[in-house]
């Protein structure tokens, strides 16, 4: 007997699309802003909906109008020929004198009823009884008075050479009705009497024919719309083809395959757009070339001559050590320009070094050495080895850690570098007021910000912070010895550990860098664990902070906990130093 299976992952049931409705807006949305082919087909579709639906309503109003028009002249002729063929019948009778009155009416209502299509027939007096004058006669006796209308009569009565006509609902059946006319016309007995004579006339068919008319306009104007959706999306494909073609190999081309080009056909405007297209696509792969190999000699330059200096570097600065520890022995002028040179080929050595770094990074031969480390352990050694630079400034270094200790794969090198760098400018910038140094993280990244109060600067150099060998202010000295590449070495840095470094900065408010790597070397997705804009802070509520306290290490069993040990904080107290 087969055991169970187990451990397997329950499958998913598919839903069907018809349930997704809820997301068809979205996704209409979305084609309509993307799809050329969908949005032109379905201004098409549309407009010649719109338009089939109002010639069909033309249509058939105008049929339904010219329908009861023809119908109702039919009408009127067909009952004027019964009155007349009745009027010869009454006259030929009074003439002969040879039958009774009666009798004579009699034969004018049976030829009434054989010359017309009337449906009903009824003939009453015109005023007071007459002596032997014939009584009135109806072929519906029960309903021909509710059809009359007090207003018809009076026109017939008064007007006895004219045809009174007016539309009526027939009775037909239980509680249903028909459209019908009725026609009112004067009808003689020479010497005798009046009558009012009057014929009912069924239109019952007339709605069928207009129904059937109606119905079929519908299925011609459905079908016209079918038809037009199929040609317009066949003509729209035709066009939009070699469009979309031209949108892929562009995005491809973008992309940095410069080797695609279009497939041109014929000789008309698409094929010309296609040539004009592959003679651009051309010139822009020429191009890059061109300045892809003046970029690569450019990097071999830099590389070349950064390395090639460096065993004379080192001579001069070797030299330059010996001559500036003997500088007690000479004479004030001499040692200062031993100082002097032993200050800048140290300079000068560290711009060698940085020079080199950056042409790592142009030529991508960068390699992390990553390993588990801990941001916070990392944020207190290298503020405790800044420490000297910080009192010679008169700045106050506070490190603010409620999270970060947990290790995180990072090159510990890379990102020491890039604290140093944040944290030696917001020294030399922060106008002697405290810094605040925050670590915190979260279950997707870890973050470290510097927070110097100092002059901070304008949104416009904000943008070239990163720039390599900038300055916002090039008459102001440098104080630490920078070289003018650190902040663009920090920010190639975070790039390569998946990470990014923002910066926020404000006239008369200061500065603040935050420092964003992944945990798991995924995309960042979402904010940092520190904002970047540190709101409505101050200087005066620091003092509150107090002086920030050794960090101790957490257990190693909590080193791995999600949130990076959130809940840590760094103890402070007033009398604590940095350590």
């Amino acid at each position: 007997m087969t055991a169970p299976i187990t451990g397997m992952a329950p499958t998913r049931p598919r839903v069907a699309w018809w349930r997704l409705w809820r997301a068809w807006p979205g996704n209409i949305a979305g084609l309509w802003r993307r799809s050329l082919r969908f949005r032109t087909l379905l201004v098409t579709i549309g407009l010649t909906a719109l338009a089939v639906v109002v010639a069909c309503v033309w249509m058939g109003l105008a049929i339904q109008n010219d329908l009861f028009t023809s119908r109702k002249d039919q009408v009127l002729i067909d009952a004027e020929q019964a009155r007349a063929a009745a009027q010869r019948t009454l006259d030929a009778a009074v003439q002969s004198d040879a039958v009774p009155m009666q009798n004579v009416m009699t034969l004018a209502s049976t030829t009434l009823r054989d010359q017309s299509s009337a449906a009903m027939v009824a003939a009453y007096r015109i005023g007071p009884p007459v002596p032997n004058a014939p009584q009135d006669f109806s072929t519906a006796e029960a309903v021909m008075p509710d059809l009359l209308t007090t207003s018809m009569r009076a026109l017939v009565r008064t007007n006895p050479d004219q045809q009174i006509w007016q539309p009526v609902a027939l009775p037909d059946g239980a509680d249903t009705s028909v459209p019908g006319i009725m026609v009112g016309q004067q009808l003689a007995i020479e010497g005798v009497a009046s009558y009012e004579l009057y014929l009912a006339y069924d239109l019952a068919n007339a709605p069928q024919t207009l129904t059937f008319v109606q119905r079929t306009l519908w299925v011609v104007g459905i079908g016209l719309v079918l038809l037009i959706s199929g040609i317009a999306w066949f003509v729209l494909r035709s066009v939009t083809a070699p469009i979309s073609e031209a949108a892929d190999t562009s995005a491809m081309l973008a992309a940095g395959r410069l080797d695609v080009r279009l497939q041109v056909h014929g000789e008309d405007e698409l094929a010309t757009l296609g040539r004009s297209f592959n003679a651009m696509a051309d010139s822009i792969e020429s191009q890059i070339k061109e300045l892809a190999e003046l970029s690569l000699v450019q990097q071999r330059f830099v590389s070349d001559v950064s390395h090639e200096l460096r065993t004379p570097m080192t001579t001069i600065r070797l030299a330059a050590d010996m001559i500036n520890d003997q500088r007690a022995d000479f004479d004030p002028a001499t040692a200062r320009a031993a100082e002097l040179l032993n200050a800048q080929v140290q300079r000068f050595e560290t711009l060698l070094t940085d020079l080199l770094e950056i042409s790592r990074y142009d030529a991508g031969s960068v390699q992390l050495e990553l390993e588990p480390t801990s941001l916070a352990h990392l944020a207190e050694d290298v503020i405790g080895s800044m420490q000297q630079l910080a009192e010679q400034h008169g700045t106050d270094v506070r490190l603010v850690a409620p999270g970060g200790y947990s290790p995180v794969e990072m090159d510990p090198r890379r990102v020491r570098r890039v604290v140093r760098n944040l944290l030696g400018n917001a020294i030399e910038h922060g106008e002697g007021r405290p810094i605040v140094v925050t670590v915190d993280s979260d279950q997707q990244a870890v973050a470290i910000g510097v927070r110097d109060f100092g002059m901070g600067m304008k949104p416009e150099d904000v943008e070239h912070v990163f720039d390599r060998f900038w300055r916002a202010d090039p008459s102001r000295k440098r104080t630490i010895g920078g070289t003018g590449l650190g902040l663009s070495i920090a920010l190639g840095d975070a790039k390569l550990h998946g990470g990014e470094l923002a910066l926020w900065s404000e006239p008369g408010r200061g500065t603040n860098f935050v420092l964003t790597l992944p945990r798991q070397g995924a995309p960042l997705n979402g904010a940092s664990p520190i904002p970047v804009d540190p709101g409505d802070d101050a200087v005066a509520p620091l003092e509150d902070l107090g002086l920030t306290a050794p960090i101790d290490v957490p257990p190693a069993s909590g080193a791995g906990a999600p949130g990076g040990g959130r809940g840590h904080g760094a103890a402070t107290s007033p009398q604590g130093g940095i350590e």
